[in-house]
């Protein structure tokens, strides 16, 4: 496998950098039928775009409702991508994704398990029956170094592992930011038009809210974890940092409700600053957000009293917890 070049942010030259991609996608696929997910990150937004640019009505764009994504995802990023003239069809896929986490509390295994079930499983169906025979994914090189490295297995990296897609999903994936990092993917959102609130959004793991929960991951949980991020999001969106989360424990602690016991329990808020997610350090947040962070959570998610801060950097830390 050849090594991938960078082009780092301060090179790329995005009118040129759109340009090759479209002619690149085009070429491929040809005549041909090529389908894509969006997930409403920057870098599967991306891509879609650069899809529709290269083959119009000829790229079928879905967004898999796995269970796992945030609260009104689907539809919200649905309408968004219709008002830029691209049409998203949603998947509802929840018991299949529910399915196959089910008693899983491996890190690894709960990746590979969203990782059949979307590639092998779901998107199995969609390539039959589109007759497509490319899936347009937004790889970016961080997720290819940090497969490689061992840090964490990214579910969308599968040739630098000597994994053939056409071979075991049967359809070959393009790959159109692979030579970038987070930085430069956001300089080439805005460029293909794609409004701020998609191409400046944190970061969101492919595994979904299910790398936000520690343990075996139920229907339960991800609404408790979901509940939490919107209260996080809501609260941090303003702050300029690179990304922050809520995580989910697994384990119960003492709280106290009322006066009586409450054994609960408890959230991990994450907040990072950094370039482009291969070293991170946690943003320095006034007391004052911490504590209103606590109260909100403690108040408006059932379940939960223990309200914590992460304050170690990437690395030892990762910026996801799973």
């Amino acid at each position: 496998m050849p090594s991938i070049q960078e082009i780092k942010k301060n090179e790329l030259n995005t009118d040129r950098f759109i340009e090759e991609k479209v002619r690149e996608i085009s070429g491929l696929v040809g005549d041909g039928v090529a389908i894509n997910a969006l997930s409403g990150g920057v870098d599967s937004s991306a891509v879609t775009i650069l899809g529709h640019r290269a083959l119009g009505d000829r790229l079928k764009a879905y967004f898999i409702n796995n269970g796992i994504m945030r609260e009104g995802e689907p539809q919200a990023i649905a309408r968004i991508f219709e008002k830029l003239g691209v049409k998203i069809e949603i998947i509802d896929a929840q018991d299949e994704f529910f399915n196959a986490l089910k008693e899983i509390t491996d890190p690894e295994e709960k990746r590979e398990a969203i990782t059949q079930t979307f590639y092998k499983d779901v998107f199995g169906r969609l390539v039959r029956k589109s007759d497509a025979k490319y899936l347009l994914q937004g790889t970016i090189l961080t997720d290819v170094d940090e497969t490689i490295a061992g840090i964490k297995r990214q579910h969308n990296v599968f040739e630098q592992l000597g994994i053939d897609p056409e071979k075991a999903f049967g359809y070959k994936i393009i790959e159109p930011l692979i030579q970038l990092r987070k930085d430069g993917v956001r300089k080439a959102a805005a460029a293909l038009g794609l409004p701020e609130s998609i191409y400046n959004r944190p970061p969101f793991p492919g595994p979904a809210l299910a790398a936000r929960v520690i343990g075996a991951v139920t229907r339960e949980k991800i609404g408790i974890v979901r509940k939490a991020t919107t209260v996080v999001e809501e609260e941090l969106r303003n702050t300029g940092a690179f990304q922050y989360m809520a995580i989910l424990h697994e384990d119960k602690v003492t709280g106290m409700r009322e006066n009586k016991r409450d054994f609960g329990l408890q959230i991990e808020v994450r907040c990072w600053e950094s370039v482009d997610a291969r070293k991170a350090t946690p943003t320095k947040l006034p007391y004052e957000t911490l504590t209103k962070l606590a109260d909100r959570i403690v108040n408006e998610v059932p379940g939960v009293v223990s309200v914590t801060y992460n304050i170690a950097s990437k690395p030892p830390s990762t910026m996801e917890v799973v």
